[in-house]
């Protein structure tokens, strides 16, 4: 019904938290003579990955996730082009139940991306302390 828009939900915050890391990112590390535009991405010297690379890791797996859902429910006729959008929002008995499948099914999809985030970061992490031992040695 609507279960997609839950992630898509947490991709909008999250989106938009991640552009902001990058620009404190990019105001830390360029001088003040220079343009924080002019920066594509910021690079650490300690060979670690800036957070908001690790941020947009999350927002692409809440978009893609996203997208495929919204795709799946155009497929299936559960969104149409005319209003209400929903079909489950013809009645009230069925916008009740696509309440409850956005508060139990799409939230248990924006939090599976989270885990299987968490889980990237995890790695992340033991590869750049191999990388930084292997850089002392």
């Amino acid at each position: 019904m609507a279960c997609f828009l839950a992630p898509t939900a947490e991709a909008v915050i999250m989106t938009v938290v991640s552009h902001h890391a990058k620009k404190k990112e990019q105001q830390l590390a360029l001088p003040k003579t220079e343009n924080a535009e002019t920066a594509q991405t910021v690079q650490t010297d300690d060979g670690k990955i800036p957070f908001s690379r690790k941020l947009s890791w999350l927002t692409s797996l809440l978009w893609g996730g996203s997208f495929l859902l919204l795709f799946e429910h155009i497929w299936h006729g559960e969104i149409v082009p005319w209003p209400p959008f929903l079909t489950a929002m013809a009645t009230k008995a069925d916008t009740i139940e696509m309440l409850k499948e956005i508060a139990t099914t799409g939230v248990t999809m924006a939090l599976l991306c989270t885990a299987i985030w968490c889980g990237m970061l995890i790695v992340a992490k033991h590869i750049e302390t191999k990388r930084a031992k292997a850089l002392e040695a």
